[in-house]
């Protein structure tokens, strides 16, 4: 148990210094100002069965405070609750940016859902209005008034092809708490942000729910026809813009929202499971790694301490209880930026324990013929 509470304690100073300071929460838009001339935009929404959300999250883009010219695409896929009508009665009622609701049909084989509705709203955009950047949002992100202003004047200061943010998530219930904090610490432990950011590096990654993407380089890019099968549409599109020479930056949302609620534990699990195979490229290999690597930095601390204890071992329990502060104090600037108490800081090795097995589950799935299920349709392996 001593070595391997060494092993994990080294591989949590390795993480604390050398893995892009992932689990700092100081990356925001970078240094804008107002450009010259505002661009175009098309706002484009795909939207399958929302109309749950609507209401939180379309009013607030109609009602943009945008300089230039911009206008919202709501895509309708297939919906079956009415997506489409209460779209075109809320704005009625609200007014604000002009709305154009649009319905591709069933997506062509080799096609997710979300892509083909976001290749269908991109295409009537350009024809509507050429734009010269397109936001592309989900339909469960609510922005603030700025919100558009802010991300152009970012991608134009700064020279950006690319610029998301990572919509700060709903944490209302018990689970919400649990899991959502620990969702975004794990997605930044993966894809660092500062790493991202750079120029010229080989990290890429982006948040699905608000992407500003400039035209010209979703053209180059030749997206979304290029990434048209990915379950994982964001990090997709963001290495298929940095492959083509696109800058791209990605950071945490201060004015951008998710209105989606997660109550139950099972909507939480299933928003994992449908895609963590998915981004370990369905091999087992990588997912027995995974798993291994899991138990090492989570679950050997508390264990190693625990298991010292018992067996009046003070060099393991000490390991162990320094790898577990050392992980519970990166967890901290997360747990403040979703407003948390700092005391949920040692939990993330049960957070932990929970995404192991949900990841496990969504291997399970796709062996199963289920694969990433969500809202009545299922891709497998590309």
């Amino acid at each position: 148990m001593v070595w391997i509470g060494a092993g994990s304690l080294l591989a949590w100073l390795w993480l604390l210094l050398g893995q892009g300071f992932f689990w700092r929460t100081d990356v925001r838009l970078p240094p804008r100002r107002d450009p010259v001339r505002w661009p175009s935009v098309a706002v484009v929404v795909p939207a399958r069965d929302e109309a749950a959300v609507l209401p939180a999250s379309l009013p607030s883009l109609l009602a943009q405070k945008y300089p230039g010219r911009a206008e919202v695409f709501l895509v309708d896929d297939g919906s079956t609750d009415g997506t489409g009508p209460l779209a075109r009665a809320l704005a009625a009622a609200g007014g604000g940016l002009p709305l154009t609701v649009t319905a591709p049909g069933e997506p062509e084989p080799g096609w997710t859902g979300k892509l083909w509705a976001v290749r269908h709203g991109m295409a009537l955009a350009r024809e509507r209005m050429a734009p010269e950047y397109l936001l592309l949002t989900d339909a469960d992100i609510a922005h603030e008034p700025d919100s558009l202003r802010e991300l152009v004047a970012a991608a134009r200061s700064a020279d950006l092809d690319l610029v998301s943010q990572m919509a700060r998530l709903r944490v209302a219930t018990g689970w919400e708490r649990l899991i959502v904090p620990a969702f975004v610490y794990f997605f930044g432990q993966l894809y660092p942000f500062r790493w991202v950011n750079r120029r010229g590096a080989r990290t890429a990654a982006a948040a699905g729910g608000c992407v500003l993407l400039r035209r010209e380089a979703a053209e180059r890019a030749g997206v979304p026809e290029a990434i048209r099968h990915a379950v994982i549409d964001d990090v997709s599109l963001a290495r298929a813009v940095q492959r083509s020479g696109g800058a791209i930056w990605l950071g945490l949302a201060d004015r951008v929202t998710s209105v989606r609620p997660y109550p139950r534990l099972a909507e939480l699990w299933q928003m994992v499971a449908r895609s963590a195979y998915a981004q370990l490229r369905h091999q087992p290999p990588v997912l027995l790694g995974t798993v291994l690597g899991l138990a090492l930095v989570y679950l050997v601390p508390p264990a190693a301490l625990v298991a010292g204890l018992a067996a009046g071992d003070p060099m393991a329990a000490a390991l162990g209880g320094a790898a577990w502060a050392v992980m519970s104090g990166t967890y901290l600037p997360m747990l403040r930026y979703y407003r948390q108490p700092p005391w949920a800081a040692p939990l993330l090795p049960f957070t932990a324990l929970l995404y192991l097995l949900m990841t496990v589950d969504s291997a399970v799935r796709h062996y199963r013929g289920r694969g990433a299920a969500w809202k009545g349709r299922t891709y497998g392996a590309p």
